[in-house]
């Protein structure tokens, strides 16, 4: 065996250059004292039954950091629960020492202006090129942030051991030409959240269970959905201090699916991608995608999708597509979180719309172009989970780093496309308020323009006309971040794609994301040159704090209690993030608090967020979870929310709970679209047109017209006794005469114009308010926050 290193020594020497020699030197002397993740976890990732606290995450990474020259790992701020937040930087020893270099490589060229492209392109191309000769492929590896899907995290210590310890030909081609950031987990505290609840359930009935709670403090499985509002702790840090700062041309994004599909997917990614995802974004997810399919088939890996299940929509998924890099997410099949399934070829099934059309675009149990070879089933375990998840990010690697100047010049083409000075007639930006908008837009690495008014100065004793920095700002498309701003500014046109019956394919996640809307701000599109005063950047810390003010925000002595069960609604957590946000005073009220007698003497309004109505009355099923955890509100509890009502307090239900109150308390309401068919109405998360009834209080300091976020929602149709048994009135509806909507999609319109989607009726001496839409969704509709905290206001 020595006699064999020594060889490869020699050719390496000859083929790399003493530097490259000096590496695998290093590499050698060090191999037998980097910790195996086994001598720290006191397991090996990947068996079963075996979950790593956080804690022993962190220590690991934390002994790899102090054994091995090529790893540097670093804490850049607290989780949610304060907890470290994370990660490592693996190379070479001798790019470790050059990573502030490494990191103006890729700021030169994600901005080919600052190599003169817009005076001089000739000369920008040969500087690039002194650049691209120069640097690595950054790959950035984000792993944890669905924290039921535990493999990933797992595998990133198996992933950074590896890359330190291994004198492998192949791996020290990748620490050569790839600086490689790994991220071991996006939500560090769901990292305990899950593991406390699995070890509590370990050997129970109930082993392999999901926790009744959250696996992100606020936002649960949302978490993936905040990279362009950033309004969670986790997703700040991840865009200010890894995305921004580095720039990476790839992003492995490392999840879990279903059990019952497919083993794996890799992009490319189904139909729709978002029209402002750069064509040679398509082209690079494509291209990598494929190829990782194709060497993990010829490695004997089975059941792998391309093209199928998952879309490249919204940017609520997928930063790295509007700031120059690849955004490769692979999703592995579940087991029951750290225990084994067995899944019979028979149950092996693909995502299916309501219909039963196959919207995934591909059979589990067939080979076709995109699917294969076919998985027979069987016992499907964690390891199985870590193999094939380690197996696809060292091909990515292998693909980084073989190529890695096709990487750094596609990265290079990329921004020079986006920052090419625009045509006549071209959209050239847009003019916004400035404030929250901006800051977002900032955050997100957009440069923003002041546009100056005119002014008067006093100097000395004399009054001198001035420009000043006014109320709005130009946000420029010929920037490196333009697109990104260019898909949150603009309304979305979702195509209209139907299976081979005719059913809507349905989106991997929503259709609409106008922070405009959403924010109850303008953007004007903007066509001609105008005058602005310099450039606002994103720092490294992002946007500014925004001031949570609101002449809408309830008292401090307001008495609200928030629904919470034990089957997670997300939607309940972003309530909750919401009123802490804007210091709402509220207690979070179970299934057997709501049980008892006297909510009246503690509250003057409950909120039910959105969830559907069995959950809300049934919870889990008894035998499903312990029995502390069972049952919902049950009779009991809708016995003694009626009671809170007629006794004078305000019962508001959100979104699809309102049909819970609708049917529980006999509600001289209707909903007209329960129970259609796709075929007829579907409105997969898109917003919406609303008027509002001025006189009304919950309409207090709103515009006549505004909002609503729509998705999964119930329409109003008000009873004949509505307005007299004993009072009704409607808050909101959809116009009459206009098509509700605004950005998104939307099939069967028609059947929402002039129907109710806010409503109140009288219930005793109290109220229930009825929203049919979500008034506070996901952090983002502050249009419609007023709505509601005027409806918590109301005495």
């Amino acid at each position: 065996m020595r006699k064999r290193s020594l060889t490869l020594s020699v050719l390496l020497f000859v083929a790399f250059s003493i530097q490259s020699d000096a590496i695998i030197g290093s590499a050698a002397s060090q191999s037998k004292t980097i910790p195996t993740p086994h001598d720290v976890l006191g397991f090996t990732p990947g068996d079963d039954r075996k979950l790593a606290s956080w804690a022993k995450i962190v220590e690991y990474f934390q002994k790899l950091d102090a054994a091995s020259e090529r790893v540097k790992f670093e804490e850049i701020g607290k989780s949610t629960m304060g907890v470290p937040f994370v990660y490592a930087t693996i190379s070479a020893p001798e790019n470790l020492g050059r990573l502030d270099e490494f990191k103006e490589i890729q700021r030169q060229l994600a901005d080919p202006r600052l190599l003169g492209s817009q005076t001089n392109p000739a000369l920008a191309d040969r500087k690039a090129r002194l650049l691209i000769a120069r640097g690595k492929t950054i790959v950035l590896i984000t792993c944890g942030i669905h924290s039921t899907e535990v493999g990933s995290t797992l595998s990133s210590t198996l992933i950074a051991h590896r890359l330190a310890s291994s004198n492998e030909p192949e791996i020290q081609e990748m620490l050569r030409n790839t600086i490689v950031v790994l991220v071991p987990s996006l939500n560090p505290d769901g990292v305990d959240i899950v593991k406390n609840w699995y070890d509590k359930t370990l050997g129970t009935p109930y082993e392999g269970t999901e926790p009744p709670e959250l696996y992100h403090k606020y936002v649960g499985h949302d978490n993936n959905r905040d990279w362009y509002a950033f309004t969670q702790v986790e997703t700040q840090l991840t865009v200010d201090k890894l995305h921004n700062a580095w720039h990476p041309q790839i992003v492995h994004d490392i999840h879990q699916q279903g059990a019952f599909g497919s083993r794996l997917f890799l992009p490319p990614y189904m139909q729709p991608v978002e029209p402002n995802v750069p064509k040679r974004i398509v082209e690079g997810y494509t291209e990598l995608g494929n190829w990782m399919a194709a060497e993990m088939r010829k490695a004997g890996f089975r059941g792998i999708t391309t093209n199928s299940t998952y879309d490249a929509w919204t940017p609520a998924r997928a930063y790295s597509h509007y700031h120059g890099g690849v955004r490769i997410l692979s999703e592995t099949a579940s087991a029951r979180i750290a225990s084994p399934r067995t899944v019979t070829f028979d149950e092996l099934r693909s995502r299916e719309s309501t219909e039963g059309s196959n919207s995934a675009g591909y059979d589990p149990k067939t080979e076709s172009a995109n699917f294969g070879p076919v998985w027979r089933g069987g016992e499907w375990k964690l390891g199985d989970i870590t193999n094939y998840m380690t197996t696809g990010a060292f091909t990515l690697l292998k693909h980084a780093a073989q190529n890695r100047e096709r990487w750094l010049q596609r990265f290079y083409e990329i921004g020079k496309e986006a920052v090419r000075p625009r045509k006549e007639g071209e959209l050239i930006g847009f003019k916004i308020s400035a404030g929250r908008l901006a800051d977002v837009l900032v955050r997100g690495g957009v440069e923003v323009q002041p546009i100056p008014v005119k002014s008067v100065i006093i100097s000395g004793n004399r009054r001198v006309p001035a420009e000043v920095p006014g109320g709005e700002v130009f946000v420029p498309m010929a920037q490196p971040y333009g697109a990104h701003a260019k898909a949150l500014l603009e309304n979305q046109v979702y195509p209209n794609l139907r299976s081979e019956s005719g059913s809507p394919i349905p989106p991997y996640d929503v259709t609409a994301h106008t922070l405009p809307l959403l924010f109850g701000l303008p953007a004007e599109p903007v066509y001609e040159p105008i005058r602005t005063t310099g450039t606002v950047k994103a720092d490294l810390v992002g946007g500014s704090e925004v001031q949570k003010t609101s002449p809408n925000r309830p008292r401090s002595d307001s008495r609200t209690g928030l629904y919470k069960s034990y089957v997670p609604s997300m939607d309940e957590g972003w309530t909750r993030w919401v009123f802490e946000d804007w210091e709402v005073p509220y207690g979070t009220l179970l299934d057997n608090e709501i049980r008892k007698d006297g909510l009246r003497r503690k509250y003057d309004t409950i909120i039910i967020p959105d969830q559907p109505q069995a959950a809300i009355l049934n919870g889990h099923r008894k035998g499903a979870m312990p029995e502390e955890y069972t049952g919902g509100l049950g009779e009991k509890g809708v016995k003694a929310l009626r009671e809170f009502v007629e006794q004078g307090g305000t019962l508001i239900c959100l979104n699809r709970a309102s049909n819970f109150a609708i049917e529980q308390f006999k509600l001289p309401v209707r909903d007209v679209v329960a129970g259609l068919p796709r075929t007829d109405f579907y409105v997969p998360g898109s917003i919406l047109r609303i008027e509002l009834n001025p006189n009304h209080p919950m309409a207090k300091e709103m515009p006549k017209e505004s909002i609503a976020w729509v998705e999964n929602s119930p329409v109003f149709e008000i009873t004949e006794n509505f307005f007299s048994v004993p009072w009704g009135k409607v808050v909101a509806w959809y116009p009459h005469d206009r098509d509700p909507l605004i950005s998104g999609w939307l099939l069967g319109g028609h059947r929402l114009k002039g129907k109710a989607a806010l409503v109140e009726v009288g219930l005793g001496k109290g109220r229930i308010i009825l929203f049919g839409f979500r008034p506070q969704y996901r952090g983002q509709s502050l249009a419609t926050y007023p709505l509601l905290f005027n409806a918590i206001a109301q005495r």
